[in-house]
């Protein structure tokens, strides 16, 4: 086995449930985003263009569309006889069968596939985040300062910093102290979740503190290292980055996309974002439709009004039909007549005609009202919205809905049809 300086080891086994009936089916790394990607393709194309050939993908929740996505990895170059990109699920091991329990354990129970390279440095990545970075000047950076950890971090606004995983340096950037979420911080650089570890410092660790339940980076491995007398620091990075693991943050950063001068540019030539897109016709835009200011992806056919909006690859916009500030996933058809203001709208959705979707005032969501909130409304994959209905804000609809389902042909502010199982 060829040896590799770092290999990455992409943590996307995560739920998402706070993006409500979008990661019903779906783990969150595989929802699409900006039109034509999926929120994985970020991180994966970091690595490649930070000369990363080497990525072990752990997946676990509803992986058959990422692992459908990731492939061989020839979108991203990561088709490689050594190295390359690998998919990793839970398996079944001779003594015992267990799920990943916490991001530590993840990579726990992957020490063989990391130790097969024999690697001096492991990044670990998450593989839910809106970013670009070069991995390579973290490495770097890690290296001058001679780090046994090295923890990307971002200084967030100080309101907002008891969210997070905080960390406090010396003037040096070397790590004093690590806070998880503290109710007083007195820092507000927070924790990306990305790392790079000496592979020696990582496998102790782990291997010390396997017998933790849910064993976490942030709650487990990086105290230890640092109680053991480890030099940890802080690379500060001051690009674009988002979260997004609510509603209201993934609509953001979609909208963000098509703001005059976006503060995130998919266009740049230098630093590319690959994915896995199939080969279809171009869009078709007809002599009624109106467009402005929004993405629109391959093969869609537009008849109606888009303003302000992200379209997929395949959508059918029908005649009369106006769509604002939303975002609609891939294959979705929608009929004519149809009023559409901020909604998120997943893949392979049929809605009817003469339908509005946000009517009315905000109310709070009885169902989750954590989740669907922020004004929008959220149509999950596969699900059906039949002809003549109108639909509130902070509603969730999932499943193949009828007439009935809408009293009065109204589905108010607030409430949710949920006919795919039990989804919150």
């Amino acid at each position: 086995m060829i040896r590799k300086e770092m290999i990455a080891m992409l943590l996307a086994g995560g739920q998402g449930s706070r993006l409500g009936v979008l990661t019903s089916d779906v783990a969150k790394p595989a929802v699409a985003f900006g039109g034509k990607y999926r929120i994985i393709d970020f991180p994966l194309s970091n690595c490649v263009n930070s000369g990363i050939d080497t990525v072990g993908v752990l997946t676990q929740y509803q992986p058959l569309r990422l692992n459908t996505h990731i492939g061989i990895g020839i979108p991203w170059d990561l088709d490689r006889n050594h190295g390359g990109v690998t998919v990793l699920p839970p398996y079944e091991k001779s003594d015992n069968s267990e799920w990943y329990s916490g991001t530590a354990n993840a990579i726990y129970q992957n020490l063989n596939y990391i130790d097969s390279y024999q690697p001096e440095y492991v990044l670990i990545l998450s593989g839910d985040h809106i970013y670009k970075m070069n991995y390579e000047v973290m490495l770097d950076f890690h290296k001058e300062n001679n780090a046994d950890v090295t923890i990307a971090a971002m200084p967030v606004p100080w309101e907002e910093a008891s969210r997070f995983g905080l960390v406090i340096t010396d003037e040096n950037k070397q790590i004093t102290e690590f806070e998880e979420k503290p109710a007083n911080p007195r820092s507000n650089l927070a924790s990306m979740g990305i790392y790079i570890f000496n592979w020696s410092v990582l496998r102790e660790a782990l291997v010390t503190m396997s017998e933790q339940s849910n064993c976490d980076f942030g709650k487990h491995i990086i105290p230890y290292c640092r109680e053991n007398g480890r030099r940890l620091f802080a690379y500060e990075y001051n690009g674009y980055w988002k979260d997004v693991g609510t509603l209201g943050s993934y609509w953001e950063a979609n909208m963000e996309l098509i703001d005059l001068i976006p503060e995130f540019n998919l266009y740049e030539e230098y630093w590319k974002i690959y994915t896995n897109s199939d080969t279809i016709e171009p869009q078709y835009i007809s002599a009624d439709a109106v467009t402005e200011r929004c993405i629109i992806g391959e093969g869609s056919e537009i008849y109606g009004q888009v303003y302000g909006s992200v379209i997929g690859a395949g959508v059918v916009i029908g005649k009369n039909t106006v769509v604002r500030d939303s975002i609609i996933m891939q294959d979705t058809v929608i009929g004519d007549n149809v009023i559409i203001d901020k909604a998120i709208v997943a893949e392979n959705v049929s809605i009817g005609n003469n339908v509005e979707l946000g009517v009315g005032e905000p109310a709070e969501n009885k169902l989750n009202k954590s989740v669907y909130s922020f004004g929008l409304v959220t149509i999950g994959e596969n699900s059906v919205v039949p002809s003549g209905v109108k639909v509130g804000k902070n509603t969730a609809i999932a499943g193949k809905t009828t007439k009935e389902d809408y009293p009065e042909g109204l589905l108010a502010g607030g409430e949710s049809i949920i006919k795919a199982g039990d989804i919150l």
